[in-house]
C-alpha cells in the first residue's frame, strides 16, 4: 500500500497570512492536530500544530526577563518572539515540512512519523497538495492490509467510490476516506444522518471490483458545520 491509498483527499488548510486565533478555532472545531500552511498556487510551505498554538500560552503565562537577560540570551531570541507572539500562520508554523508523493509505501511514511515526531504528512504532486496522510490513515491501512492476489486494481476501486460520493449531492460526507485492499473496501469519515451513511455504502457496493464494505461512517455532532 502506498500513501495515495489511505490519505485524505479533503485536506482542511490555512494560507500563510490567517489569522492565528482562527487557527485555533480550526483545530478545535474538526478536531484535528495540525493543518497545513498551502500558498495561492496549493503549494506547502509549513504546518501549523497544537505545539506551534501552545507556544503562545506558555510564553503568556512565563514571568518576564529582565533586559539583560535579554541581550544575554542566545541568537535565537528574535525567533523565539516571533514564534511565540506572531499573528499569523507564516509567523508560528513550522516551515519547509515533510512530505511525501503519492507512491510513497506506509512502512517509509510511518518511519517518517517516529523520526520526526510528528502527526501528519502532506501528500504533494507536481508541488501541489493533494492530500495528507496521518496515524489514523496509517493504523486503517495497516489493519486493512491483505496479501493480495495478483496486481489488482484497488486504486481505481477507491479513486471511483470516492467520485461517486463526490458527485453525488444526496452524500455529503465530511472528511471522506476510503481505504481497499484486494477489494474490501473501508469507509470513513462522518454524515448527517443514517440514510446518508446507507446511501455511501449502496454506492461503494455497486464499484465494479467490490467485495465487501465495512461501514466505519460516524454521525456529526450536532451544531458541528460543513
Amino acid at each position: 500500500m502506498q500513501a495515495a491509498d489511505v490519505m485524505t483527499p479533503d485536506v482542511i488548510s490555512v494560507h500563510p497570512d490567517g489569522d492565528v486565533s482562527e487557527i485555533a478555532t480550526l483545530l478545535l472545531t474538526h478536531g484535528i492536530s495540525a493543518v497545513p500552511v498551502v500558498d495561492d498556487n496549493n503549494g506547502v510551505v509549513g504546518v501549523v500544530s497544537e505545539a506551534d498554538l501552545m507556544r503562545r500560552i506558555k510564553s503568556e503565562t512565563a514571568p518576564s526577563r529582565s533586559w539583560w537577560l535579554n541581550m544575554l540570551g542566545s541568537s535565537n531570541s528574535a525567533a523565539d518572539y516571533v514564534k511565540s507572539h506572531g499573528r499569523r500562520a507564516k509567523d508560528v508554523m513550522t516551515p519547509n515540512p515533510v512530505t511525501i508523493t503519492e507512491d510513497t509505501p506506509l512502512h517509509r511514511i510511518a518511519r517518517l512519523l517516529e523520526k520526526h515526531h510528528i502527526k501528519l504528512v502532506p501528500v504533494v504532486k507536481h508541488g501541489r497538495m493533494t492530500g495528507i496522510v496521518s496515524r489514523s490513515n496509517l493504523l486503517r491501512g495497516f489493519s486493512a492490509h491483505r496479501i493480495q492476489a495478483g496486481g489488482g486494481n484497488d486504486r481505481e476501486i477507491r479513486d471511483a467510490i470516492l467520485e461517486e460520493i463526490k458527485k453525488s449531492a444526496g452524500m455529503m460526507v465530511y472528511r471522506p476516506n476510503v481505504i481497499v485492499s484486494d477489494g474490501h473496501v473501508q469507509l470513513w469519515g462522518l454524515v448527517k444522518n443514517h440514510t446518508q451513511k446507507q446511501a455511501v455504502k449502496i454506492a461503494a457496493e455497486n464499484v465494479a471490483g467490490v467485495k465487501t464494505v465495512e461501514n466505519n461512517l460516524g454521525l456529526t455532532p450536532q451544531g458541528m458545520g460543513g
